[in-house]
Protein backbone atom coordinates (compact mmCIF):
# COMPACT_ATOMS: atom_id res chain seq x y z
CA UNK A 1 0.00 0.00 0.00
CA UNK A 2 1.13 3.50 -0.78
CA UNK A 3 2.24 5.50 1.70
CA UNK A 4 2.33 9.89 2.04
CA UNK A 5 4.09 11.76 5.13
CA UNK A 6 1.88 14.26 6.24
CA UNK A 7 3.10 16.98 8.42
CA UNK A 8 1.04 16.98 11.67
CA UNK A 9 0.84 19.22 15.11
CA UNK A 10 -1.00 17.46 17.93
CA UNK A 11 -1.84 19.66 20.41
CA UNK A 12 -3.96 16.74 21.88
CA UNK A 13 -3.38 14.47 24.92
CA UNK A 14 -4.45 11.76 22.61
CA UNK A 15 -2.55 9.39 20.34
CA UNK A 16 -2.49 11.49 16.79
CA UNK A 17 -5.46 9.67 14.52
CA UNK A 18 -4.78 6.52 13.51
CA UNK A 19 -5.79 3.25 11.33
CA UNK A 20 -7.32 0.72 13.53
CA UNK A 21 -6.28 -2.44 11.03
CA UNK A 22 -3.63 -2.62 8.02
CA UNK A 23 -6.74 -2.41 5.80
CA UNK A 24 -8.46 0.41 7.08
CA UNK A 25 -8.94 3.54 4.42
CA UNK A 26 -9.62 5.85 7.23
CA UNK A 27 -7.49 7.14 10.65
CA UNK A 28 -9.92 7.47 13.51
CA UNK A 29 -9.62 10.95 14.83
CA UNK A 30 -10.69 11.78 18.69
CA UNK A 31 -11.88 14.72 20.79
CA UNK A 32 -9.81 16.73 22.33
CA UNK A 33 -11.92 18.75 25.11
CA UNK A 34 -11.17 20.03 28.52
CA UNK A 35 -14.97 19.48 29.01
CA UNK A 36 -17.17 16.96 28.26
CA UNK A 37 -20.02 17.49 25.50
CA UNK A 38 -23.52 16.83 25.88
CA UNK A 39 -25.48 16.75 22.39
CA UNK A 40 -29.50 16.76 22.91
CA UNK A 41 -31.46 15.19 20.31
CA UNK A 42 -30.80 17.21 16.73
CA UNK A 43 -28.34 19.21 19.10
CA UNK A 44 -24.85 19.57 16.26
CA UNK A 45 -21.74 20.80 17.82
CA UNK A 46 -18.05 21.91 16.77
CA UNK A 47 -15.99 19.56 18.55
CA UNK A 48 -12.85 20.21 18.50
CA UNK A 49 -9.69 17.42 18.01
CA UNK A 50 -6.39 18.97 18.46
CA UNK A 51 -4.79 18.14 15.14
CA UNK A 52 -3.20 20.59 12.65
CA UNK A 53 -1.93 19.12 9.45
CA UNK A 54 0.08 20.45 6.03
CA UNK A 55 -0.93 18.88 3.31
CA UNK A 56 0.88 18.65 0.07
CA UNK A 57 -1.01 19.98 -3.26
CA UNK A 58 -3.34 17.56 -4.55
CA UNK A 59 -4.48 15.85 -1.37
CA UNK A 60 -7.07 16.54 0.80
CA UNK A 61 -8.62 14.66 4.00
CA UNK A 62 -11.92 13.72 4.30
CA UNK A 63 -14.00 13.75 7.60
CA UNK A 64 -16.43 11.25 7.46
CA UNK A 65 -18.63 9.64 10.46
CA UNK A 66 -17.73 6.67 12.29
CA UNK A 67 -20.49 3.89 11.53
CA UNK A 68 -20.32 2.32 15.21
CA UNK A 69 -21.26 5.77 16.40
CA UNK A 70 -23.88 6.11 13.75
CA UNK A 71 -25.79 2.62 14.48
CA UNK A 72 -25.43 2.72 18.53
CA UNK A 73 -25.40 6.51 19.90
CA UNK A 74 -26.97 8.00 16.57
CA UNK A 75 -24.15 10.31 15.83
CA UNK A 76 -23.14 11.46 12.55
CA UNK A 77 -20.89 14.15 10.82
CA UNK A 78 -22.61 17.16 9.40
CA UNK A 79 -21.10 18.36 5.83
CA UNK A 80 -20.14 14.83 5.22
CA UNK A 81 -18.06 13.91 3.91
CA UNK A 82 -16.05 17.60 5.33
CA UNK A 83 -13.03 18.50 3.44
CA UNK A 84 -9.79 19.53 4.89
CA UNK A 85 -8.34 21.32 2.07
CA UNK A 86 -4.36 21.33 1.03
CA UNK A 87 -3.98 24.97 2.10
CA UNK A 88 -5.71 24.72 5.39
CA UNK A 89 -3.75 25.25 8.67
CA UNK A 90 -5.73 25.40 11.31
CA UNK A 91 -7.26 23.21 13.84
CA UNK A 92 -8.97 20.12 12.70
CA UNK A 93 -12.49 20.20 13.67
CA UNK A 94 -15.83 17.87 13.32
CA UNK A 95 -19.26 19.07 13.13
CA UNK A 96 -21.39 16.03 14.92
CA UNK A 97 -25.35 16.06 15.15
CA UNK A 98 -27.18 13.86 17.54
CA UNK A 99 -30.04 12.09 15.30
CA UNK A 100 -30.87 9.87 18.22
CA UNK A 101 -33.43 10.47 20.62
CA UNK A 102 -31.97 10.42 23.38
CA UNK A 103 -29.15 12.86 25.17
CA UNK A 104 -25.04 11.56 24.34
CA UNK A 105 -22.01 12.81 25.84
CA UNK A 106 -18.96 13.67 24.40
CA UNK A 107 -15.44 13.24 26.28
CA UNK A 108 -12.08 13.87 25.90
CA UNK A 109 -10.46 11.23 24.17
CA UNK A 110 -13.33 9.97 22.40
CA UNK A 111 -13.43 8.54 18.62
CA UNK A 112 -15.59 11.13 16.92
CA UNK A 113 -14.86 10.60 13.05
CA UNK A 114 -12.87 9.23 10.90
CA UNK A 115 -10.19 10.93 8.33
CA UNK A 116 -10.09 9.37 4.92
CA UNK A 117 -6.86 11.01 2.83
CA UNK A 118 -7.16 11.32 -0.72
CA UNK A 119 -5.89 12.65 -3.92
CA UNK A 120 -7.90 15.40 -6.31
CA UNK A 121 -7.51 16.74 -9.64
CA UNK A 122 -8.66 20.22 -9.95
CA UNK A 123 -10.75 20.89 -13.10
CA UNK A 124 -10.39 23.43 -16.02
CA UNK A 125 -13.14 24.65 -17.74
CA UNK A 126 -13.33 24.83 -21.51
CA UNK A 127 -16.26 26.95 -22.63
CA UNK A 128 -17.86 24.33 -25.59
CA UNK A 129 -21.13 25.05 -27.59
CA UNK A 130 -22.25 21.23 -27.58
CA UNK A 131 -21.37 18.51 -24.99
CA UNK A 132 -22.12 14.73 -26.09
CA UNK A 133 -25.15 12.68 -25.88
CA UNK A 134 -25.96 9.37 -24.07
CA UNK A 135 -28.26 6.97 -23.45
CA UNK A 136 -29.05 8.83 -20.39
CA UNK A 137 -29.40 12.22 -21.41
CA UNK A 138 -30.61 14.32 -18.79
CA UNK A 139 -32.06 11.91 -16.58
CA UNK A 140 -32.21 12.89 -13.44
CA UNK A 141 -33.64 12.03 -9.96
CA UNK A 142 -35.02 8.49 -9.58
CA UNK A 143 -34.97 8.19 -13.67
CA UNK A 144 -34.29 5.09 -13.79
CA UNK A 145 -37.58 4.17 -11.69
CA UNK A 146 -38.13 1.28 -9.18
CA UNK A 147 -36.89 -1.95 -9.74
Amino acid sequence: MQKLQIKIINESSNQPPEYATAGSSGMDIRANLTASVILKPLERQLIPTGIFVELPLGYEIQIRPRSGLAIKQGITCLNSPGTIDADYRGEIKVILINLSNEVVTIHHGDRIAQMVLQQVVQAEWMQVDIISETKRGDGGFGHTGKK
